[in-house]
């Protein structure tokens, strides 16, 4: 573990460009973004709604996700909408699940709407973009997930310790509920530092510099009858959406299209 790095959330973005991650607690995270805990909560129930992960190749049944794509303008001009498009990442950064288009179910159309959703991105990318220094316009993608240890055991990270090929990331534990494991490993991508801790309580969040870091969660076992881990996983990342390279014309085209809308 390293004794030089901290897990206090205070003045996220210089932690972000110090040491590559910053650990926000519930109060932090809401006086961050200005959405009152309140307003986050009333989002708990969509993740009941969440549909089965297909594409899992490890044989599992324990994930279920919805999916939804945002362009933010850093400016001021906010958050639009993205048409309905395919989760993708290389092999290079998921080992297991790269290199396919991934087409999981939207979130649902009033959590996308409602107005401290857009809040919470848009300050999310406001701290991103102060961390970074140098970006107007963030590309995200956002993930509801639930890992569900009924089956006596459930892999938040199949993939393993890993990048997602963007620039940040934000992890907000939305529930934690019997269950034991789960715990967050966050590493150096080029160097020996290390820290490993467990985020218990809801409406966390770990903000990711993933550029720099290498995280993963260990799988999750059940203590009682309802054992699940629900995740808001946003991912924010320069010059467009990833796409194959096949593609990346037609990536091109449609990341001007929704600039433009």
């Amino acid at each position: 573990m390293s004794s030089t790095w901290s897990l206090s959330g205070h003045d996220p973005a210089p932690a972000l460009q110090r040491q590559g991650f910053v650990l926000l607690a519930p109060a932090q995270l809401e006086a961050l973004t200005a959405v009152p805990l309140a307003v986050m909560r009333n989002w708990e129930a969509s993740w009941d709604r969440l549909a089965p992960d297909e594409y899992l190749l490890d044989g599992g049944r324990y994930r279920s996700r919805r999916h939804a794509c945002f362009i933010q303008e850093v400016d001021g001009a906010g958050l639009s909408v993205v048409p309905r498009r395919p989760h993708w990442q290389s092999t290079d950064y998921n080992a297991l699940h790269g290199g396919i288009d991934r087409w999981f179910e939207p979130i649902e159309a009033p959590l996308a709407a409602d107005p401290g959703w857009s809040t919470l991105l848009c300050s999310l990318g406001a701290v991103f973009a102060k961390a970074a220094g140098d970006c107007d316009r963030w590309y995200i993608e956002a993930h509801q997930f639930r890992i569900d240890a009924s089956s006596g055991v459930g892999r938040p990270t199949p993939e393993g310790a890993h990048r997602d090929g963007v620039d940040f990331v934000a992890v907000i534990v939305v529930q934690r509920r019997d269950i034991k494991g789960g715990e967050t490993r966050v590493f150096e991508a080029d160097g020996p530092l290390g820290m490993r801790f467990v985020i218990e309580t809801p409406w966390s969040a770990l903000l990711l510099d993933d550029t720099r870091m290498i995280h993963e969660s260990t799988p999750i076992q059940p203590t009682g009858p309802v054992p699940v881990r629900d995740t808001l996983v946003l991912t924010y990342r320069r010059g467009g959406f990833q796409a194959a390279a096949a593609g990346a014309a037609v990536q091109e085209a449609s990341n001007s299209e929704n600039r433009e809308a």
